[in-house]
């Protein structure tokens, strides 16, 4: 009698048409046991599952994959230098995110930096050959082609932050507006009246929007807004120096300031104390993130936390369905969704 383990007849990998054999079933009702197909009854498939269990044997989901015009990957794009990326806790969270809901999947994900023209060059003729099933944007600017290159090759895709209020991809937000009027709000109730705000990227939409409710705070307030106190940043330590040093030389009277992001937070700080203010005495100080840099600051620093992590599951749980919907982009342009999640405010001793 032969005796069948991880080999089939042939001593190599078992086969299909093998565990079909074995089961005493077609290859096709093998088939959908193994895709999870309903369409099977609880016998034929506890005799093809015992069958697979007795030969080892293990589905090619290569061919699967191939089969059904599929790569089994989701690349998650970020158009940014690579230094960037490796620098700010925003990126290290959403990838956490995305990693973890993707890790529950059969997928691969694939991290891909376009920071450069030639970056996105490479890109652009490695996604021309659909060899993703599916794009995650990260930090994406105004300006910037790829959204639109995704929409001609009817790539599947979900974009961190809309590029505007007119964005046409599924995106996943937080609620930027509504955290920048939580962050001058916050500080309008400590007594502060020179509120300064160094913003994020503004050819981001997110920062914008975060001006939008710093703004709305203060004039709700009955305080306007001076337009001296607000300078643009870069979401960067360096950013953020390069700001404080021009709004303490503009504004030597200011007694707050709102920074763009926990980074840009952590350069102003340095500058704070260079020219002997003290935090929060003299000068109250919010970030936004809520990342590890927040919590170790001297003084611990007060931020606006956005859910990152939830973020970036969510954008591969919207990612996932748009892969499964096959239909043609042209048919699915009205469904497009916009997910926006909320922002908190958490207190601690710099304001």
């Amino acid at each position: 009698m032969a005796s069948h383990g991880a080999r089939g007849r042939s001593g190599g990998r078992p086969t299909l048409e093998e565990v079909a054999a074995r089961a005493g079933v077609g290859r096709g009702t093998v088939s959908r046991v193994i895709n999870g197909s309903p369409r099977v009854s609880d016998a034929t498939r506890a005799a093809v599952e015992a069958a697979v269990a007795e030969l080892g044997y293990v589905p090619n989901t290569a061919a699967r994959a191939l089969a059904a015009n599929r790569t089994d990957a989701i690349a998650l794009v970020v158009p940014e230098p690579e230094t960037r990326f490796f620098a700010e806790p925003y990126f290290s969270d959403m990838l956490r995110g995305v990693g973890g809901a993707i890790s529950d999947t059969e997928m691969q994900l694939l991290l891909i930096f376009a920071g450069s023209d030639r970056e996105r060059q490479r890109l652009a003729q490695y996604l021309a050959a659909h060899r993703v099933d599916g794009v995650l944007l990260v930090s994406v600017h105004a300006d910037d082609p790829l959204p639109d290159l995704l929409a001609q090759l009817e790539i599947p895709a979900v974009i961190s932050g809309p590029r505007s209020a007119a964005e046409t991809l599924t995106s996943v937000d937080s609620d930027n507006y509504g955290g920048g009027r939580q962050a001058a709000e916050h500080l309008l109730s400590r007594g502060r009246r020179k509120i300064a705000h160094i913003t994020g990227r503004l050819d981001v939409y997110g920062a914008q929007r975060r001006v939008d409710g710093y703004r709305e705070a203060l004039e709700a307030a009955g305080h306007g807004v001076d337009e001296a106190l607000i300078e643009p940043g870069d979401f960067t330590e360096e950013g953020g120096r390069r700001a404080m040093t021009r709004l303490l030389a503009r504004c030597p009277d200011l007694d707050a300031v709102f920074a763009g992001s926990d980074v840009t937070a952590a350069g102003a700080r340095q500058v704070l104390r260079e020219q002997g203010r003290r935090i929060p005495d003299d000068v109250a100080l919010v970030g936004y993130d809520d990342s590890a840099i927040a919590r170790h600051m001297d003084p611990p620093l007060t931020s606006v936390r956005q859910p990152i992590v939830e973020m970036g599951r969510a954008m591969i749980d919207l990612l996932l369905e748009e892969v499964a919907d096959r239909r043609p982009t042209a048919s699915r342009v009205l469904e497009r969704r916009r997910l926006v999640l909320p922002t908190e405010l958490m207190t601690r001793m710099s304001s």
